[in-house]
């Protein structure tokens, strides 16, 4: 991808370009904000599958953290999957709930971003066949003023640049002190 390329991706070319080429390639961080957060499942060789909090828990490892926004309490199977990964609910892995979070977005070392339609769930950025995925789009890049507006957005957002004026206070289960 040349630092000028800006890609629609929509199907299957979701799961590859943003999880396969992206996300499981970061090798210091990977944020990711959604509106709905399940327990995902990517592609591996043979036509295998495995959940992605396994693959962060391997990337964890090596030394890499992850923030994940979602907007309401992650599926039930996502928390039993995580429960079974110490390292990620050691810190490896930070997660902060806001009912307004509806953006779709990931960011790999800064580098590359992806910003769409798809929540981060097996029928939006998932490897669910093409017959059975949500009709999804969305851009992913390397392009510098891309990935910074979008890291930009991510990070204020974590500092708690919308909780201040938030007029849905009465509903956040974890404010954000600022």
């Amino acid at each position: 991808m040349s630092d000028s390329t800006i890609e629609l991706l929509t199907g299957s070319a979701l799961h590859h370009k943003v999880i396969q080429q992206g996300v499981l390639l970061a090798e210091k961080f990977v944020w990711i904000a959604t509106a709905n957060l399940k327990d995902m499942h990517i592609a591996m060789a043979r036509g295998r599958y495995k959940p992605i909090l396994e693959a962060f828990d391997e990337m964890a490892e090596r030394g890499i953290s992850f923030r994940i926004v979602h907007s309401d309490i992650p599926s039930k199977p996502f928390r039993n999957t995580l429960e079974r990964f110490a390292r990620l609910t050691g810190g490896a892995l930070e997660l902060q709930t806001c009912p307004r979070s509806h953006w779709k977005m990931v960011i790999v070392d800064g580098k590359l971003a992806y910003c769409g339609s798809a929540n981060f769930t097996g029928a939006g950025l998932g490897a669910k066949s093409e017959q059975r995925r949500n009709l999804e789009l969305g851009f992913f890049s390397d392009q510098a003023s891309f990935v910074n507006e979008l890291t930009g957005l991510f990070d204020s957002f974590w500092m708690g640049k919308y909780c201040r004026d938030c007029g849905r206070k009465d509903l956040c289960p974890d404010p954000i002190e600022t």
